[in-house]
């Protein structure tokens, strides 16, 4: 595959790694050359100092060749053009860009983006994604993670084991003996920084980050066997009134039994979000500020989110909120140099926008795999992946068919039934396999479940 990315911050840093260790052809774009510098370090990649919306430029990059384009610059005007040129004088198949300005995406003007007017296939939105991404922690008390799939008949939770949870220091083989009928899998465990794919050997310590798989019936057992009881979160505070606090704020505002206050600094800021969302209780001030912590009544809260565009204050405001007694905090952290730091300090949930926008580009460039999701700075990905007539796991039990190395199955769904996979488990039509893939065996996945591809 040929692919041009447009912009070599964060996110195009990390696609571009991802794609590079897979083998393909990748030109990255950017105007700055420090950056650019950066990723010629780096990466076994073409870099190029340029603006990545002129058509000069993409023709230097032989755009007339890429079959795709992902444009992620902090310009969406920029990614916008980029993407147009690319259509409009090279013909590239697939393009990709991230637009953050959300009056670009008001449904008012959905056919801005149609093929006849300026065509992207698919665009990402990360003040959106990320606030979704924290909305689905809500709803499972404990973890700091939580991914729906099959129409969310499977999730796929992350929680951190404690020397409180039951089943620390006990092989993973033995969870199954001593639940049979709890749809379970441990899938991954970070541990020290490390992350690995368990053998049924394996088992978990104290101070473990652990992903499974789940039956989502199966999860209030399952969070309770990992130590994890935690009421639901009924009062939340939101720290920051930008557009990651205004869609995390109007998802709140729909979930039955939890209501949210917003805390903005800024005042026309402030004034605009309490004119959108007239249900919710808006505060203009600091988060700290001792008048502005009695008046939003933080004591009393279930939860704080800080989701403010800076680290220190998200951080920091996490960690005084928990000191008047909040149960649970999340904090919107950029820095991967934080990220072992503040868990210490008692921050229980750490989110990466970074991480959740290359997830959402992933899952786009996979085809046609019905949704991916990457984990730990590109350690592996899950996968939902549904089995076509194609593929050689037809008429294979996972014992006979053995898998890729680096590959583990968490959950098969057939006929909207969810199947705890065992070695004589069959493979059949139309089952929807959740499985983790590391990083250099996701090929292999591909390949095994005979997916097409209009770009490989």
């Amino acid at each position: 595959m040929n692919v041009i990315i447009c912009g070599a911050g964060q996110v195009g840093f990390s696609i571009a790694r991802y794609l590079s260790s897979e083998g393909n052809d990748v030109t990255v774009i950017d105007q700055d050359p420090e950056l650019i510098g950066k990723i010629n370090e780096s990466l076994d990649v073409q870099a190029m100092v340029g603006n990545a919306s002129e058509p000069s430029m993409q023709a230097s990059a032989n755009a007339g060749e890429a079959d795709m384009i992902i444009a992620v610059t902090y310009a969406d005007e920029v990614n916008m053009v980029a993407c147009q040129v690319a259509h409009s004088l090279f013909n590239v198949p697939t393009k990709i860009a991230r637009i953050r300005q959300q009056r670009f995406l008001d449904p008012l003007w959905a056919d801005l983006f149609s093929r006849d007017h300026m065509p992207i296939d698919a665009i990402i939105s990360p003040e959106v994604e990320v606030a979704n991404a924290i909305a689905r922690r809500l709803l499972v008390p404990g973890s700091f993670d939580m991914i729906q799939l099959a129409e969310d008949k499977v999730r796929v939770i992350g929680v951190r084991c404690t020397e409180d949870c039951p089943v620390v220091h006990t092989p993973l083989r033995q969870l199954t003996e001593i639940f049979p009928d709890l749809s379970v899998v441990v899938v991954g465990i970070v541990r020290d920084g490390e992350s690995y794919i368990p053998t049924s050997r394996d088992q978990m310590l104290p101070g473990d980050d652990v992903y499974f798989v789940s039956d989502t019936n199966h999860v209030d057992r399952a969070m309770e066997i990992f130590g994890h009881e935690e009421a639901e979160a009924h009062k939340v505070v939101v720290v920051g009134g930008g557009h990651i606090g205004t869609n995390l704020a109007r998802t709140i505002g729909g979930l039955e039994g939890v209501s949210a206050k917003v805390i903005e600094m800024n005042k026309e800021r402030a004034h605009k979000l309490a004119e959108t969302l007239p249900e919710t209780t808006v505060l203009q001030g600091d988060i700290f500020d001792e008048e502005i912590l009695s008046e939003s009544n933080i004591a009393s809260a279930d939860m704080i989110v800080t989701v403010t565009d800076d680290d220190e204050t998200n951080v920091l405001g996490a960690l005084l909120a928990k000191q008047y007694g909040v149960q649970q905090a999340i904090a919107l952290v950029n820095r991967d140099s934080y990220s072992s730091l503040v868990t210490k300090l008692g921050i229980d949930i750490l989110v990466n926008p970074r991480a959740i926008t290359v997830s959402q580009i992933l899952h786009h460039i996979r085809g046609r795999f019905r949704a991916v999701y990457s984990l730990w700075e590109g350690f592996g990905e899950i996968i939902e992946a549904e089995v076509l007539e194609t593929s050689p796991l037809v008429g294979t039990t996972l014992k006979d068919h053995k898998l890729p190395r680096g590959v583990i199955v968490g959950s098969i769904v057939r006929d909207g039934e969810v199947l705890i996979p065992r070695g004589e488990t069959d493979i059949r039509i139309k089952d929807r396999v959740i499985l983790l893939a590391s990083a250099g065996s996701v090929r292999q996945v591909e390949k095994l479940f005979a997916v097409s591809y209009e770009f490989i």
